[in-house]
């Protein structure tokens, strides 16, 4: 047996609104708006079978024991509420639901920083610096390194490592340096947009050596797939820039060379975990280069697309949006695929800022105008009631990072994020993590805690999380079948989740 959601009769809903404005509302016409405001929300159409009811009347008294909780996990800053919301029984529900698909996350910030200084930085031939900004720099080599400018000498951490009493303290050092997550006073700790992304952008480079060796690529990312598979991610889709990957001799390959390696472990992978669906590459360039680099980024790009069909999904930019150059400026560099006749869809990161009015505000048009696929965490959409109606006549999907959003000082209370007002319209949105291991996170789960619980509050439900797991396929770049077919195996894993878990 199964219900369908009350749909609020035409003629009664505007019967309520008529009366609206009379001294005794009546309770009937109250509960026909409620009614119509539950219908409209992320989840509000959907059909529940019993024993999803079942699970959801279970989450809801969950829910309400932790919303009267004194210390609110939405309200406050992640780093503080990671422990509790660890702790919660809404997040271990969440680690066992099928998540379907993780379609904003980059390249180098997959897997945590203690499984790099554990495996990564164990391995022969690594040597470290460090930077006179106070960060630090890795390079493998077979020999003694060339000096890095700004740098102190190249250090190995096999002989490191041999003179130093204390190696557990050498490695929560260099842990630090390779996550924004702290256990001090996280607003003491970054008190600005600018500190945060400092830091930030730095362990960026930080990582770069250490993620290229080749070696170390492979498993890189082949760690990274093992990580959202066992947070019961089916399917990914990676922002990677594509660096040049080096051996250990000094030697290096094309980023035609990455996409296959990419292409090959992905392959692996899925042969090795049968239900896992697989991953696409969007490729990416910084947005702060000039206009003529990134006519050439896009050649490229357009290329790769033609050789990598099936495993390059299109193109993006990243590095913060407040600081690089808008969409509009890179305009003819981006509409040579159009002007060509080639397909290389865009997924641009838009509106990732809370700089009204500026230059950079208005990249939430220009995506669309541009005809992105989806728009890259789109904070400012409610902003921009144009783009706001674009974006969901067209089916444009916004891709929501909770905690990105948090940590990089876009929000301070969860439940005060613009996707809570999306979400109760039921307007296009997906959930995703950025970049999980900077915030101290791994896969999808701690994004869909902050979501269902700070963005829905009470009102979400069962069909808020099972909407939001099937929008993140059916706003994928996967081919319509390809979409039918993941559907079809993430229906039956949430079948088998339900049945296990609704008590």
């Amino acid at each position: 047996m199964s219900v369908q959601p009350q749909r609020p009769h035409a003629a009664v809903v505007f019967l309520c609104l008529l009366a609206c404005g009379l001294a005794i509302p009546d309770p009937r016409q109250r509960e026909a708006l409620i009614q119509l405001e539950a219908f409209m929300q992320t989840g509000g159409q959907m059909v529940l079978t019993d024993a999803e009811q079942r699970l959801d009347t279970l989450l809801l008294k969950i829910k309400q024991e932790e919303t009267a909780r004194e210390h609110f996990p939405p309200a406050m800053h992640f780093f503080r509420a990671r422990d509790l919301i660890r702790t919660s029984p809404i997040f271990s529900l969440l680690q066992k639901m099928p998540k379907g698909g993780a379609l904003h996350v980059h390249d180098f910030s997959m897997v945590d920083a203690e499984w790099l200084v554990k495996n990564v930085t164990y391995r022969p031939h690594c040597y470290m610096c460090w930077t006179d900004s106070q960060s630090i720099r890795f390079i493998f080599s077979s020999q003694q390194p060339k000096p890095l400018p700004r740098c102190s000498s190249w250090a190995l951490l096999e002989n490191l490592r041999a003179k130093t009493i204390n190696t557990t303290d050498l490695d929560d050092s260099i842990m630090r340096n390779l996550t924004l997550f702290t256990d001090q006073d996280p607003e003491a700790t970054y008190p600005s947009q600018d500190v945060v992304w400092d830091k930030f952008e730095q362990i960026f480079l930080a990582l770069w050596g250490l993620v290229t060796y080749a070696p170390v690529f492979r498993d890189y990312f082949y760690q990274g797939l093992t990580q959202f598979y066992t947070d019961n991610v089916m399917y990914l889709e990676l922002r990677a820039l594509l660096p040049e990957v080096y051996e250990l001799d000094g030697s290096t390959h094309d980023r035609a060379w990455t996409l296959k390696a990419y292409q090959d472990i992905t392959r692996q992978f899925t042969a090795e975990h049968q239900d896992f669906f697989g991953a696409r590459i969007i490729v990416t360039i910084h947005r702060g280069v000039n206009a003529s680099v990134m006519t050439e980024a896009v050649k490229e790009a357009m290329k790769l697309k033609k050789d990598f069909p099936d495993f390059m999904a299109g193109f993006d930019m990243v590095g913060r949006e407040d600081r690089g150059r808008p969409l509009w400026y890179f305009r003819e560099a981006l509409s040579l695929p159009a002007e060509k006749g080639v397909s290389l869809p865009f997924f641009f990161h838009a509106g990732e800022t809370d700089l009204e009015g500026t230059e950079v505000d208005q990249n939430l048009l220009d995506a669309l105008l541009l005809n992105t696929s989806r728009i890259g965490h789109g904070f400012a959409l409610l902003h921009h009631p144009v783009a706001k109606d674009l974006s969901r006549k067209r089916g444009v999907a916004v891709e929501v990072c909770p905690i990105s959003n948090q940590v990089l000082k876009l929000v301070k209370d969860l439940r005060n994020h613009p996707a809570a007002a999306l979400m109760s319209e039921n307007h296009p949105v997906v959930i995703s993590s950025d970049d999980p291991a900077l915030f101290g996170t791994s896969g999808l789960s701690y994004d869909f805690y902050e979501a269902f619980v700070g963005f829905g509050g009470i009102k979400s439900h069962v069909g808020s999380l099972k909407q939001l797991a099937m929008n993140s396929i059916r706003y994928s770049s996967l081919t319509a079948q390809q979409q039918e077919k993941a559907m079809d195996e993430w229906q039956r894993r949430w079948n088998k989740f339900v049945s296990e878990n609704h008590f």
